[in-house]
């Protein structure tokens, strides 16, 4: 579970340390606030709530609901939940990190890579897609 706040938490670091160093000037200020913004954007805050692969498998099954794997700092995931906005709550969100399943599922998909976002839709996956394609999924 702690491995999942690891890039925010690093991001976050790095914001007081700006702040430490920066004498409190303007510019320092602003950086630590972008910073800030992005270890909360990267963080598993900003993702809907997660579950297993088991039960995704299961809620996706007959609705033909995309599940989403994804991992905490992953640009292209934060991305993708981004142009989704209210959206992305209808898709069911996989945290690999969490679930060693789902991660060995992503795998077997992406030549034994753990690349995220890859989106199921039925039994299958589209790898990093376009998130217009992803939006009209959940229409």
């Amino acid at each position: 579970m702690w491995r999942t706040w690891v890039p925010s938490l690093a991001i976050a670091a790095v914001a007081v340390l700006v702040v430490a160093t920066g004498a409190l000037d303007p510019a320092s200020i602003a950086i630590a606030v972008v910073l800030f913004v992005l270890a909360w954007i990267g963080s598993p805050l900003l993702f809907p709530r997660h579950v297993d692969d088991a039960t995704a498998r299961l809620e996706a099954a007959g609705t033909n609901t995309p599940v989403v794997y994804w991992r905490p700092g992953c640009m292209f995931c934060m991305r993708l939940r981004a142009s989704l906005f209210r959206r992305a709550d209808r898709a069911i969100w996989v945290n690999i990190w969490r679930d060693p399943a789902a991660a060995a599922r992503v795998r077997e998909v992406n030549d034994g890579n753990e690349t995220v976002p890859t989106v199921f839709l039925g039994e299958r996956a589209h790898t990093n897609p376009d998130p217009e394609w992803m939006r009209a999924q959940l229409r």
